[in-house]
């Protein structure tokens, strides 16, 4: 099976520091919507992990958090594509869970739901902490320059390994080719 794992805020959907906190709040960055489906259509299962501590800090609920999503499952799937499952973590920053990225328990969760290892498999992130849970569970770090994305290359730090893309679409144009 090919998987590819993404982050949302600032790989999917543009981020705010203030937090996507209504479906009115999330906007796809563009070409990103296309290129979900254009994994869809190579045979990819797309999967996303994605850090969601608003709730726990009580910015926004778990009825906020499925209308978001709902929105973005929408809009992919009238692009032709479809997301096969979405984790979260909901914990504040400093909660100690093991779900929160750059921790592995979303990562983990995801290859036991799907019965797959991730070495080497994509995960497409813009920021440190995406790339450093992609590594610890083996699978190869893409960075994107969307959302937190060139702060995070400019602090430096990378992964060894990691790959740089402008955003979503050109990432997905890499592999796609590869």
């Amino acid at each position: 099976m090919k998987l590819v794992i993404l982050d949302r805020d600032g790989v999917i959907n543009y981020d705010s520091k203030q937090f996507i906190k209504s479906p009115a709040e999330w906007r796809p960055i563009p070409g990103s919507i296309e290129a979900i489906a254009r994994f869809n259509q190579a045979g990819y299962r797309v999967v996303v992990a994605t850090n969601q501590s608003g709730i726990g800090r009580g910015l926004f609920d778990m009825d906020t958090l499925n209308a978001i999503h709902d929105k973005m499952h929408r809009a992919v799937h009238a692009a032709g594509g479809r997301i096969d499952a979405i984790f979260y973590c909901p914990h504040p920053i400093d909660a100690g869970c093991n779900c929160r990225k750059p921790r592995t328990g979303m990562f983990e969760r995801i290859s036991k739901c799907f019965n797959v290892g991730l070495e080497g498999v994509p995960a497409i992130g813009d920021s440190l902490r995406d790339l450093q849970a992609a590594v610890a569970v083996g699978a190869k770090p893409l960075l994107v320059m969307t959302g937190k994305g060139t702060q995070t290359h400019a602090e430096g730090g990378l992964p060894e390994g990691t790959l740089i893309f402008p955003d979503l679409a050109a990432a997905a144009n890499h592999l796609l080719i590869s």
